[in-house]
Protein backbone atom coordinates (compact mmCIF):
# COMPACT_ATOMS: atom_id res chain seq x y z
CA UNK A 1 0.00 0.00 0.00
CA UNK A 2 1.33 3.49 -0.78
CA UNK A 3 0.34 6.22 1.40
CA UNK A 4 0.39 10.68 -0.31
CA UNK A 5 -0.38 13.39 1.86
CA UNK A 6 -0.58 16.66 -0.30
CA UNK A 7 -0.88 19.49 1.53
CA UNK A 8 -2.25 23.38 0.28
CA UNK A 9 -1.11 25.33 3.01
CA UNK A 10 -4.13 27.57 4.46
CA UNK A 11 -6.03 26.61 1.60
CA UNK A 12 -9.31 27.16 3.06
CA UNK A 13 -11.03 30.38 3.45
CA UNK A 14 -14.33 31.83 2.95
CA UNK A 15 -16.56 32.95 0.32
CA UNK A 16 -15.48 36.37 -2.08
CA UNK A 17 -17.33 38.35 -3.39
CA UNK A 18 -14.18 38.68 -6.03
CA UNK A 19 -14.86 35.32 -6.84
CA UNK A 20 -18.79 35.46 -7.13
CA UNK A 21 -19.67 34.15 -3.81
CA UNK A 22 -17.52 31.31 -4.31
CA UNK A 23 -14.20 29.98 -1.58
CA UNK A 24 -11.18 29.79 -3.58
CA UNK A 25 -11.27 25.85 -3.46
CA UNK A 26 -14.54 26.16 -4.94
CA UNK A 27 -13.72 28.71 -7.63
CA UNK A 28 -10.70 27.21 -9.02
CA UNK A 29 -10.96 23.97 -11.80
CA UNK A 30 -9.52 21.16 -9.74
CA UNK A 31 -10.68 17.97 -11.64
CA UNK A 32 -8.11 15.86 -9.63
CA UNK A 33 -8.91 16.93 -6.51
CA UNK A 34 -12.84 17.01 -7.56
CA UNK A 35 -12.24 13.39 -8.12
CA UNK A 36 -10.45 12.12 -4.84
CA UNK A 37 -14.10 14.30 -3.19
CA UNK A 38 -16.11 12.42 -5.38
CA UNK A 39 -14.81 8.59 -5.03
CA UNK A 40 -13.85 8.67 -1.05
CA UNK A 41 -14.40 10.91 1.61
CA UNK A 42 -15.04 14.53 1.73
CA UNK A 43 -15.22 15.93 5.64
CA UNK A 44 -14.10 18.52 7.95
CA UNK A 45 -11.13 18.24 9.78
CA UNK A 46 -10.04 20.60 13.13
CA UNK A 47 -6.07 20.31 13.33
CA UNK A 48 -5.48 23.86 15.64
CA UNK A 49 -7.39 22.91 19.22
CA UNK A 50 -9.10 26.20 20.76
CA UNK A 51 -5.84 27.23 23.58
CA UNK A 52 -3.60 27.12 21.09
CA UNK A 53 -2.55 29.62 17.74
CA UNK A 54 -3.84 29.01 14.44
CA UNK A 55 -0.64 28.46 12.78
CA UNK A 56 1.28 25.53 10.65
CA UNK A 57 3.31 24.03 13.87
CA UNK A 58 0.24 22.93 15.68
CA UNK A 59 -1.76 22.16 12.67
CA UNK A 60 1.21 19.91 10.89
CA UNK A 61 1.67 18.22 14.26
CA UNK A 62 -2.09 17.51 13.68
CA UNK A 63 -2.35 16.21 9.54
CA UNK A 64 0.99 14.06 10.76
CA UNK A 65 -0.98 12.38 13.46
CA UNK A 66 0.32 14.07 16.72
CA UNK A 67 -1.60 15.65 19.29
CA UNK A 68 -0.42 18.98 19.57
CA UNK A 69 -1.90 19.50 23.34
CA UNK A 70 0.84 16.27 24.41
CA UNK A 71 3.56 17.17 21.86
CA UNK A 72 3.64 20.90 21.21
CA UNK A 73 6.58 23.30 22.51
CA UNK A 74 6.70 26.09 19.99
CA UNK A 75 7.51 26.43 16.65
CA UNK A 76 11.27 27.92 16.66
CA UNK A 77 12.67 24.43 17.59
CA UNK A 78 10.93 22.55 15.00
CA UNK A 79 12.56 25.23 12.44
CA UNK A 80 15.65 24.20 13.83
CA UNK A 81 15.54 20.57 13.61
CA UNK A 82 15.68 21.32 9.79
CA UNK A 83 18.23 23.60 9.60
CA UNK A 84 20.77 21.19 11.10
CA UNK A 85 20.75 23.19 15.02
CA UNK A 86 21.08 20.88 17.98
CA UNK A 87 18.86 22.11 20.85
CA UNK A 88 20.30 21.12 24.42
CA UNK A 89 17.43 20.23 26.81
CA UNK A 90 18.16 23.90 28.60
CA UNK A 91 18.28 25.78 25.30
CA UNK A 92 15.51 27.60 23.60
CA UNK A 93 14.74 28.17 19.81
CA UNK A 94 13.32 31.58 18.62
CA UNK A 95 12.01 32.69 15.45
CA UNK A 96 13.56 35.51 14.12
CA UNK A 97 11.36 37.71 11.44
CA UNK A 98 12.95 40.11 8.89
CA UNK A 99 10.60 42.52 8.78
CA UNK A 100 9.24 45.66 7.06
CA UNK A 101 7.40 48.03 9.75
CA UNK A 102 7.76 51.81 9.29
CA UNK A 103 6.79 53.90 11.90
CA UNK A 104 6.30 50.68 14.26
CA UNK A 105 3.40 49.47 12.09
CA UNK A 106 3.31 45.63 10.67
CA UNK A 107 3.52 46.41 6.61
CA UNK A 108 5.21 43.35 5.13
CA UNK A 109 5.69 40.47 7.61
CA UNK A 110 8.55 39.23 4.22
CA UNK A 111 10.57 42.68 4.42
CA UNK A 112 9.49 42.44 0.45
CA UNK A 113 10.44 38.38 0.53
CA UNK A 114 13.79 39.71 1.01
CA UNK A 115 16.04 37.48 -0.49
CA UNK A 116 18.60 34.60 1.14
CA UNK A 117 21.77 36.57 0.60
CA UNK A 118 20.32 40.09 1.86
CA UNK A 119 18.77 38.40 4.94
CA UNK A 120 21.72 36.56 5.52
CA UNK A 121 23.97 39.77 5.49
CA UNK A 122 21.97 41.52 8.28
CA UNK A 123 21.48 38.27 10.30
CA UNK A 124 25.46 38.08 10.25
CA UNK A 125 25.40 41.84 11.76
CA UNK A 126 22.54 40.54 14.36
CA UNK A 127 25.25 37.92 15.26
CA UNK A 128 28.39 40.13 15.26
CA UNK A 129 26.70 42.77 17.39
CA UNK A 130 24.10 41.25 19.53
CA UNK A 131 25.25 37.28 19.54
CA UNK A 132 27.71 35.82 22.26
CA UNK A 133 27.45 35.90 25.77
CA UNK A 134 24.91 38.15 27.42
CA UNK A 135 23.04 38.97 30.65
CA UNK A 136 19.15 39.65 30.64
CA UNK A 137 16.53 39.86 32.98
CA UNK A 138 14.84 36.05 34.11
CA UNK A 139 11.96 34.79 35.87
CA UNK A 140 13.04 36.09 38.86
CA UNK A 141 16.68 37.07 38.41
CA UNK A 142 19.63 38.05 35.65
CA UNK A 143 20.45 34.84 33.73
CA UNK A 144 23.65 34.37 31.47
CA UNK A 145 22.48 32.52 28.23
CA UNK A 146 24.76 32.88 24.79
CA UNK A 147 23.02 34.05 22.06
CA UNK A 148 22.80 32.70 18.36
CA UNK A 149 21.86 34.16 15.16
CA UNK A 150 21.33 31.63 12.57
CA UNK A 151 20.18 32.55 9.12
CA UNK A 152 17.22 30.91 7.42
CA UNK A 153 14.95 31.00 4.21
CA UNK A 154 14.85 35.08 2.81
CA UNK A 155 12.32 36.62 5.62
CA UNK A 156 12.38 33.20 8.15
CA UNK A 157 15.35 32.77 10.88
CA UNK A 158 16.58 31.72 13.85
CA UNK A 159 17.94 33.10 17.12
CA UNK A 160 18.95 30.30 19.56
CA UNK A 161 19.21 30.88 23.43
CA UNK A 162 21.72 28.71 25.00
CA UNK A 163 21.46 28.23 28.77
CA UNK A 164 17.90 29.58 29.41
CA UNK A 165 16.15 27.09 31.22
CA UNK A 166 19.15 25.69 33.63
CA UNK A 167 18.14 24.01 36.24
CA UNK A 168 17.76 25.88 39.57
CA UNK A 169 18.57 29.56 38.23
CA UNK A 170 15.99 32.05 36.73
CA UNK A 171 14.96 31.11 33.37
CA UNK A 172 15.71 33.48 30.44
CA UNK A 173 12.05 32.43 28.79
CA UNK A 174 9.54 30.03 30.41
CA UNK A 175 5.83 29.20 29.66
CA UNK A 176 4.33 32.69 30.43
CA UNK A 177 6.41 33.98 27.92
CA UNK A 178 3.80 35.20 25.29
CA UNK A 179 5.00 36.61 21.77
CA UNK A 180 3.15 37.18 18.13
CA UNK A 181 3.00 36.00 14.58
CA UNK A 182 3.76 39.24 13.22
CA UNK A 183 1.87 37.33 9.84
CA UNK A 184 -1.31 37.60 12.24
CA UNK A 185 -1.20 41.46 12.64
CA UNK A 186 -0.86 42.65 9.05
CA UNK A 187 -0.92 46.46 8.61
CA UNK A 188 -1.45 46.86 13.21
CA UNK A 189 0.38 48.91 14.92
CA UNK A 190 3.25 46.55 16.69
CA UNK A 191 3.30 48.23 19.97
CA UNK A 192 0.04 45.69 21.26
CA UNK A 193 1.92 42.80 20.32
CA UNK A 194 5.26 43.01 21.69
CA UNK A 195 6.55 40.08 23.22
CA UNK A 196 5.28 39.55 27.58
CA UNK A 197 5.96 37.62 30.34
CA UNK A 198 9.29 36.20 31.50
CA UNK A 199 12.17 37.59 28.85
CA UNK A 200 9.57 39.60 27.08
CA UNK A 201 11.40 42.98 27.99
CA UNK A 202 14.83 41.65 26.73
CA UNK A 203 13.48 39.95 23.67
CA UNK A 204 11.70 43.48 23.13
CA UNK A 205 15.19 45.06 23.59
CA UNK A 206 16.52 43.00 21.23
CA UNK A 207 14.03 43.73 18.47
CA UNK A 208 14.54 47.60 18.97
CA UNK A 209 18.38 46.90 18.57
CA UNK A 210 18.03 45.85 15.47
CA UNK A 211 16.21 48.69 14.18
CA UNK A 212 19.35 51.04 14.74
CA UNK A 213 21.75 47.69 12.78
CA UNK A 214 19.13 47.71 9.78
CA UNK A 215 18.94 51.31 9.39
CA UNK A 216 21.52 52.15 6.67
CA UNK A 217 23.16 48.53 6.23
CA UNK A 218 23.90 47.80 2.82
CA UNK A 219 21.70 44.84 2.69
CA UNK A 220 18.55 47.57 2.94
CA UNK A 221 20.44 50.65 0.87
CA UNK A 222 20.56 48.07 -1.91
CA UNK A 223 17.02 46.76 -1.22
CA UNK A 224 16.00 50.34 -1.10
CA UNK A 225 17.80 51.94 -4.54
CA UNK A 226 16.04 49.10 -6.86
CA UNK A 227 12.74 49.91 -5.08
CA UNK A 228 11.95 47.57 -2.76
CA UNK A 229 11.26 47.11 0.89
CA UNK A 230 14.13 47.40 3.35
CA UNK A 231 14.04 45.23 6.75
CA UNK A 232 13.58 47.53 9.37
CA UNK A 233 13.62 45.25 12.11
CA UNK A 234 14.09 41.78 13.21
CA UNK A 235 10.89 39.91 15.27
CA UNK A 236 11.29 37.25 17.54
CA UNK A 237 8.28 34.94 18.25
CA UNK A 238 7.42 31.18 18.20
CA UNK A 239 9.91 30.24 21.04
CA UNK A 240 10.12 26.81 22.90
CA UNK A 241 12.62 23.95 23.64
CA UNK A 242 12.84 21.31 21.52
CA UNK A 243 10.30 18.76 21.57
CA UNK A 244 10.22 14.53 22.08
CA UNK A 245 8.30 12.89 18.73
CA UNK A 246 7.80 9.53 18.70
CA UNK A 247 8.98 7.48 15.72
CA UNK A 248 6.25 7.39 13.02
CA UNK A 249 7.62 3.99 11.17
CA UNK A 250 7.18 2.55 14.81
CA UNK A 251 3.61 3.91 15.88
CA UNK A 252 2.42 2.85 12.01
CA UNK A 253 4.99 0.88 10.67
CA UNK A 254 5.44 2.95 7.25
CA UNK A 255 8.61 4.75 6.13
CA UNK A 256 8.06 8.64 5.06
CA UNK A 257 9.43 11.24 2.85
CA UNK A 258 8.68 14.92 3.26
CA UNK A 259 9.19 17.78 0.38
CA UNK A 260 8.53 21.34 1.64
CA UNK A 261 10.32 24.09 1.08
CA UNK A 262 9.71 25.40 4.64
CA UNK A 263 11.29 24.49 7.49
CA UNK A 264 8.92 24.28 9.85
CA UNK A 265 7.15 21.86 7.96
CA UNK A 266 10.56 19.81 6.98
CA UNK A 267 11.33 20.14 10.36
CA UNK A 268 8.06 18.38 11.81
CA UNK A 269 8.64 15.48 9.12
CA UNK A 270 12.21 15.14 9.90
CA UNK A 271 11.98 14.71 13.85
CA UNK A 272 9.18 11.77 13.06
CA UNK A 273 11.74 10.11 11.03
CA UNK A 274 10.68 11.12 7.69
CA UNK A 275 13.26 11.47 5.04
CA UNK A 276 13.57 15.13 4.13
CA UNK A 277 13.59 15.91 0.16
CA UNK A 278 14.61 18.73 -1.24
CA UNK A 279 13.51 19.72 -4.50
CA UNK A 280 15.35 22.66 -6.95
CA UNK A 281 13.22 25.47 -7.65
CA UNK A 282 10.58 24.62 -4.31
CA UNK A 283 10.82 28.79 -3.32
CA UNK A 284 7.40 28.02 -0.30
CA UNK A 285 6.40 31.26 -2.27
CA UNK A 286 3.83 31.77 -5.46
CA UNK A 287 6.84 31.27 -7.78
CA UNK A 288 7.51 27.52 -6.77
CA UNK A 289 7.89 24.97 -8.85
CA UNK A 290 5.04 22.76 -8.89
CA UNK A 291 5.81 20.27 -11.16
CA UNK A 292 9.19 19.70 -10.16
CA UNK A 293 7.75 18.74 -6.42
CA UNK A 294 5.53 16.62 -8.48
CA UNK A 295 8.40 14.34 -9.95
CA UNK A 296 10.31 14.38 -7.02
CA UNK A 297 7.11 13.23 -5.04
CA UNK A 298 6.66 10.47 -7.57
CA UNK A 299 10.21 9.11 -7.73
CA UNK A 300 9.73 9.01 -3.73
CA UNK A 301 6.98 6.76 -4.02
CA UNK A 302 9.35 4.20 -4.93
CA UNK A 303 11.28 3.57 -1.85
CA UNK A 304 9.21 4.68 0.55
CA UNK A 305 5.44 3.97 1.76
CA UNK A 306 4.54 7.58 2.37
CA UNK A 307 5.30 10.71 0.78
CA UNK A 308 3.74 13.81 1.86
CA UNK A 309 3.87 17.02 -0.40
CA UNK A 310 3.58 20.15 1.44
CA UNK A 311 3.00 23.69 -0.56
CA UNK A 312 2.96 27.07 1.00
CA UNK A 313 1.72 28.92 -1.93
CA UNK A 314 -2.25 29.25 -1.28
CA UNK A 315 -1.30 30.54 2.56
CA UNK A 316 1.18 33.23 1.29
CA UNK A 317 -1.67 34.95 -1.58
CA UNK A 318 -3.88 35.06 1.77
CA UNK A 319 -1.62 37.10 3.82
CA UNK A 320 -0.85 39.16 1.00
CA UNK A 321 -4.92 39.53 0.25
CA UNK A 322 -4.96 38.03 -3.15
CA UNK A 323 -7.48 35.88 -4.10
CA UNK A 324 -6.57 35.60 -7.91
CA UNK A 325 -3.30 34.36 -6.59
CA UNK A 326 -4.79 31.89 -4.64
CA UNK A 327 -7.11 30.42 -6.69
CA UNK A 328 -4.15 29.91 -9.17
CA UNK A 329 -2.10 28.64 -6.63
CA UNK A 330 -5.02 25.64 -5.75
CA UNK A 331 -5.08 24.76 -9.53
CA UNK A 332 -1.00 24.42 -9.67
CA UNK A 333 -0.99 21.87 -7.14
CA UNK A 334 -3.72 19.96 -8.70
CA UNK A 335 -2.31 20.49 -12.19
CA UNK A 336 1.09 18.99 -11.45
CA UNK A 337 1.01 17.56 -8.02
CA UNK A 338 -2.15 15.74 -7.23
CA UNK A 339 -2.64 14.89 -10.66
CA UNK A 340 0.50 13.03 -11.92
CA UNK A 341 0.64 11.73 -8.44
CA UNK A 342 -2.62 9.94 -8.86
CA UNK A 343 -1.85 8.75 -12.68
CA UNK A 344 1.51 7.68 -10.78
CA UNK A 345 -0.51 6.00 -8.19
CA UNK A 346 -2.46 4.03 -10.43
CA UNK A 347 0.46 2.18 -11.65
CA UNK A 348 1.57 1.04 -7.70
CA UNK A 349 -1.33 -1.40 -6.38
CA UNK A 350 -3.23 -0.19 -3.79
CA UNK A 351 -3.06 3.34 -2.76
CA UNK A 352 -4.76 5.73 -0.21
CA UNK A 353 -4.39 9.45 -0.91
CA UNK A 354 -5.08 12.58 1.40
CA UNK A 355 -5.77 16.28 0.06
CA UNK A 356 -5.98 18.55 3.25
CA UNK A 357 -4.84 22.15 4.21
CA UNK A 358 -3.20 22.82 7.81
CA UNK A 359 -5.40 25.29 8.30
CA UNK A 360 -7.75 28.13 7.26
CA UNK A 361 -5.86 31.47 6.10
CA UNK A 362 -8.44 33.84 5.52
CA UNK A 363 -7.80 36.88 2.09
CA UNK A 364 -10.46 38.88 4.50
CA UNK A 365 -7.59 39.44 7.48
CA UNK A 366 -4.77 38.36 5.33
CA UNK A 367 -4.14 35.98 8.84
CA UNK A 368 -4.46 32.43 10.18
CA UNK A 369 -7.94 31.98 11.93
CA UNK A 370 -9.36 29.14 14.15
CA UNK A 371 -11.96 26.47 12.09
CA UNK A 372 -11.96 23.52 10.60
CA UNK A 373 -10.67 22.44 6.92
CA UNK A 374 -12.01 20.13 3.64
CA UNK A 375 -10.27 16.98 3.74
CA UNK A 376 -10.30 14.92 0.57
CA UNK A 377 -9.59 11.24 0.96
CA UNK A 378 -9.63 8.32 -1.69
CA UNK A 379 -8.35 4.95 -2.40
CA UNK A 380 -8.15 1.27 -1.66
CA UNK A 381 -10.97 -0.07 0.35
CA UNK A 382 -12.86 3.53 0.70
CA UNK A 383 -16.53 3.22 -0.61
CA UNK A 384 -17.26 6.29 -2.87
CA UNK A 385 -20.46 7.84 -1.04
CA UNK A 386 -23.83 7.60 -2.38
CA UNK A 387 -24.55 11.03 -3.11
CA UNK A 388 -20.63 12.67 -4.31
CA UNK A 389 -20.66 16.06 -3.97
CA UNK A 390 -20.04 18.43 -6.42
CA UNK A 391 -15.86 18.81 -5.79
CA UNK A 392 -13.25 19.71 -3.59
CA UNK A 393 -14.44 22.46 -1.68
CA UNK A 394 -16.33 23.71 2.11
CA UNK A 395 -19.94 23.78 0.19
CA UNK A 396 -19.29 20.63 -0.63
CA UNK A 397 -18.97 18.64 2.81
CA UNK A 398 -21.92 17.28 3.75
CA UNK A 399 -23.80 19.19 6.38
CA UNK A 400 -24.35 16.08 9.15
CA UNK A 401 -20.42 15.58 8.29
CA UNK A 402 -18.76 15.52 12.49
CA UNK A 403 -15.86 17.33 12.46
CA UNK A 404 -13.04 15.20 13.00
CA UNK A 405 -9.89 15.85 15.61
CA UNK A 406 -7.34 16.11 13.24
CA UNK A 407 -4.41 14.51 14.87
CA UNK A 408 -7.12 11.01 14.75
CA UNK A 409 -7.82 11.38 11.20
CA UNK A 410 -4.19 9.70 9.91
CA UNK A 411 -4.76 6.96 12.18
CA UNK A 412 -8.05 6.33 12.02
CA UNK A 413 -8.73 7.10 8.61
CA UNK A 414 -5.42 7.59 6.71
CA UNK A 415 -3.92 4.07 7.63
CA UNK A 416 -5.20 1.39 6.41
CA UNK A 417 -5.66 -1.56 9.01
Amino acid sequence: MKYVIVIPDGAADEAQASLGGKTPLEAARIPHMDSIARRGILGWADNVPPSLTAASDVATLSLFGYDPMRYYTGRAPLEARAMGINLGPEDFAVRCNLVHAPGDVMADFTAGHIGNEEGAALIATLQEKLGGKRIVQGDSGPVEVVLEFHPGVSYRNLMIVRGGALAGKPAALDSTTKTQAPHDVPDQPTGPHLPKGTGGAWLTQLMEESKKLFAGHPANEGRVARGKKAATQCWLWGQGRVPSLDSFEMMHGLKGAIISAVDLVRGVGQLIGWKRVDVAGATGYLDTDYAAKGRQAIECLKDHDLVCVHVEAPDEASHEGRADAKVRAIEEIDAHIVGPLLKALEGMGEYRILVEPDHRTLIRTKAHTHGPVPFALAGAGIAPPANPPAGYHEAGVPADFVVQTGHQLLGAWMIRR
